[in-house]
């Protein structure tokens, strides 16, 4: 049956590819079939998991042997997988069904859900995997599912260019990634997981140096892991792929925000937790840099126009959150934010989605308004959405988001008292974009086409049917699974998440006094007044351009703080210069124009056409060239005689006069 998990997707896939011509659209329904099996199985493991506490190992076959490394195709079923499990093929379940309704105009839809199943058959790998060379391989696979996806539509030059940049950005994590392994590889002799978190405790104490430093083995490998992980969870420094993907079909967008991409690198370090708890000092930069990111992501999306694209920077503002609470130790309340995410993110995407498909494709919220009577179930399932995402009080958002905040204030240190100020500041923030995008899309005037906005409909139970389901688990979710996830003496995590007992801080929070508990309520309150306020009758303050502060402020903001120029400017095209003028240009074609059959052409051609010129008729030219030619005779002749009378000396020398 756990095998099941593992190939139905795969087969879905297949089946889709190589049937696809022959039945048509019913690909479309075996793949949504598939994956709905997967999911019916993965929930059975998840109770039989959460009621007996066994965790299941899967051994396939050998597939490495290489002197005294060993990787195997081996599954492992625990407690952490079957959470993910549950919540990737649950999400990528609703997305293929809602995919039905939403692409069936498309012509190539059956090549889109074949590829949707491709995405969550590599997803499934990668969180079930034994070792970190297997896990390597569902991480790559998602990389370029997600390729694939973005650049559906590719004869749209800019989603060639996301689909590009997500490749490009993704590889420099992947890079950091394989030196992680490396270095377990190499110090451990072994990439399988239950091995090297065993000797965890061992590798605190090695030590490398370089040059007259000394440096603890932990340390590098954890620093790349969690590099490798900026890149797939877009961290700041490498985040800027992830809006531009909004280029893909918006069930795309769902499945990479709510239960794929984004939630591999959170995933691996909850995984590697038994490695991150014995190296302190790696987990306070995870704290600044999750702090930084949920803080940067929330304030640029204050004044984004794209309704895909704001949904998207809250996404990476929310795992920031998710980062820095794997920095505090607190891996249960990361995976728990990471579940209750899924859901109210995808509610968010795909309700998006079902207002574009109503308004022809039309995202820019400038041009909406007016929705609220003509789309009334999109309405309100963006309003539950919003609140979830913000925190409100008794939805799946509140029961997370705040515990993580309550325990950055309860740790006491610098960075966890940075990551808590500017996480209640990203609360703010996050608030008032959620309540600015219903103001534009539902209650101002209306602001685009009149036939358009005349003409928007619901759609049809393909549509509706996911958004309900979504939008009913993301108010009780939180509530239903807060006791076995991060319960006082809750034992669901068992041996998949390793915390020290001196960083075990949850207790400590029931100590915490009221105001810091309700200090992020407060804030979300405060961001809600403000944009109730600035969208209703402060349009005048709020976008005062003859004002040279507040117009600085918001081209600041609604440029990414300039990031994306920065990374452009310094890295990219520097790095993509140098490699066509040297790596490509002398390397790469370099190499075959040079060495290969037709520099050896060009080079004969060029030596011939010398020669030719030295034939030029005259005696006195020819004169010159003998005469040097012989002193040069001369010379060599001269030097040789000397070199050899030198040798010969020598070796008489030492054979007379040295005593061996």
């Amino acid at each position: 049956m756990l095998l099941l998990i593992i190939v139905i997707p795969f087969l879905s896939f297949l089946g889709a590819c190589f049937l696809g011509f022959f039945i048509g659209f019913g690909a479309c329904y075996l793949t949504v079939l598939g994956v709905l099996f997967t999911f019916i199985i993965s929930f059975i493991l998840f109770l039989n998991v959460l009621s007996t506490g066994v965790i299941y190992k899967l051994k396939l076959s050998s597939w490495i042997f290489s002197d005294c490394l060993t990787v195997d195709w081996c599954f492992c079923f625990d407690s952490l997988t079957s959470v993910m499990l549950v919540v990737v093929t649950f999400i990528s379940t609703l997305v293929h069904i809602y995919s039905i309704e939403y692409m069936k105009n498309d012509p190539h839809q059956i090549r889109f859900m074949s590829y949707l199943s491709l995405f969550t058959f590599f997803m499934i790998i990668l969180i079930t995997s034994n070792s970190f060379v297997q896990l390597f391989v569902g991480w790559e696979g998602v990389g370029l599912s997600s390729y694939l996806l973005i650049n559906f539509w590719f004869t749209r030059i800019q989603a060639n260019k996301s689909a590009i940049k997500a490749m490009l950005i993704n590889k420099v994590g992947d890079i950091f990634l394989l030196l992680a392994i490396f270095c377990i590889i190499f110090f451990c002799d072994s990439a399988d997981f239950d091995i090297v978190f065993a000797l965890s405790s061992h590798l605190k104490n090695l030590q490398i140096q370089i040059g007259s430093f000394y440096f603890r083995v932990i340390d590098f490998i954890c620093i790349f892991l969690f590099l490798g992980a900026v890149g797939k969870s877009a961290q700041i420094g490498l985040h800027s792929w992830l809006p531009d993907a909004m280029e893909g079909p918006t069930p795309v967008s769902a499945l990479i925000h709510a239960a794929t991409m984004v939630t591999a690198g959170i995933f691996l370090i909850i995984r590697c937790s038994f490695l991150f708890e014995y190296s302190p000092n790696i987990l306070n930069f995870i704290v600044v840099i999750g702090a930084i990111t949920a803080f940067f992501a929330a304030s640029v999306g204050l004044f984004q126009n794209d309704i895909k694209r704001v949904i998207a920077y809250s996404t990476c503002s929310q795992l920031g959150y998710m980062t820095f609470a794997c920095g505090l130790s607190l891996y249960d309340v990361s995976i728990f934010h990471l579940s209750n995410h899924a859901f109210f993110k995808a509610l968010l995407f795909l309700g998006a989605g079902s207002i574009i498909h109503a308004l022809s494709d039309e995202q820019d919220m400038r041009k909406m308004g007016g929705l609220r009577k003509i789309l009334p179930f999109s309405y309100s399932i963006t309003i539950i959405g919003s609140l979830a995402l913000t925190g409100f009080p008794f939805l799946a958002g509140f029961y997370s988001k705040d515990i993580i905040l309550e325990a950055a204030y309860t740790t006491h240190t610098i960075t966890s008292h940075f990551a808590f100020y500017l996480g209640i500041i990203a609360a703010f923030c996050t608030s008032f974009y959620s309540t600015r995008l219903i103001f534009l899309v539902f209650l101002v005037k209306p602001n685009g086409n009149r036939n358009i906005i005349i003409n928007a409909h619901e759609g049809t139970w393909f549509l509706t049917f996911p958004l309900f389901i979504l939008s009913f688990l993301s108010i009780f979710v939180g509530f239903l699974t807060n006791d076995f996830f991060i319960g006082f003496g809750t034992d669901f995590w068992l041996n998949s998440i390793f915390i020290l007992p001196k960083n075990y801080i949850l207790t400590d929070i029931e100590f915490l006094q009221t105001f810091y508990k309700i200090l992020p309520l407060i804030f979300s309150i405060l961001g809600f007044i403000c944009a109730c306020f600035f969208y209703t009758n402060g349009k005048k303050y709020l976008f005062n351009f003859k004002n040279k502060s507040f117009k600085s402020f918001y081209f600041f903001l609604s440029k990414k703080w300039f990031l994306d120029k920065l990374v452009t400017d310094f890295f990219s095209l520097p790095t993509l210069t140098s490699g066509y003028f040297y790596f490509y240009n002398d390397v790469d074609r370099g190499l075959l124009e040079k060495v290969g059959p037709f520099g050896i052409i060009n080079n004969l051609k060029k030596n011939i056409l010398f020669i030719k010129q030295l034939q030029t008729g005259y005696i006195y030219n020819y004169l010159i060239l003998i005469i040097f030619s012989v002193y040069t005779l001369i010379f060599l002749s001269i030097y040789f005689s000397l070199a050899t009378s030198f040798l010969i000396f020598l070796i008489f020398f030492l054979i007379f006069f040295y005593d061996f």
